[in-house]
């Protein structure tokens, strides 16, 4: 694991490494995804060092985002993106490079070739009950 000295998204957040930034709250900065999958591909990233949302307090997640909805906006009304993925990923096997929470706004347009994969199942006999009882008792533990 990395910690906050080591982290590119650290530095950036601290302005010791350049950005493209489009937007800063004392909670949060924006910037430009230096490998954009589509023009005005940005990144929203935490000022403090977190690994995963799970490491978020609830106070801190809701400062974070605080103003996604608005920098979204500004991203669509930019390019002219038809919509946008909003990509968060947590851990390595789930996607996640740099170890520092961060949100994609990709933005979207008909045809764009970048595509999505979803490969829905159903579940067995029982298991969604089951799993929806064991994280309604997770939940209720805290």
């Amino acid at each position: 694991m990395m910690d906050a000295d080591h982290c590119i998204f650290c530095r950036i957040a601290a302005g010791s490494v350049p950005s493209r930034r489009v937007f800063e709250t004392p909670h949060a900065v924006a910037f430009l995804d230096v490998a954009p999958l589509a023009d005005g591909h940005t990144l929203l990233i935490p000022k403090r060092h977190y690994v995963t949302i799970d490491d978020m307090t609830t106070e801190h997640f809701g400062e974070v985002l605080h103003d996604l909805p608005r920098l979204a906006m500004a991203i669509l009304r930019t390019t002219g993106a038809e919509g946008y993925n909003l990509l968060q990923n947590n851990g390595r096997v789930a996607g996640q490079v740099v170890e520092h929470v961060h949100f994609h706004i990709i933005p979207r347009f008909a045809n764009d070739g970048l595509g999505y994969r979803w490969n829905a199942k159903s579940y067995a006999e029982g298991r969604a009950d089951d799993l929806q009882k064991r994280i309604e008792s997770a939940l209720a533990i805290g």
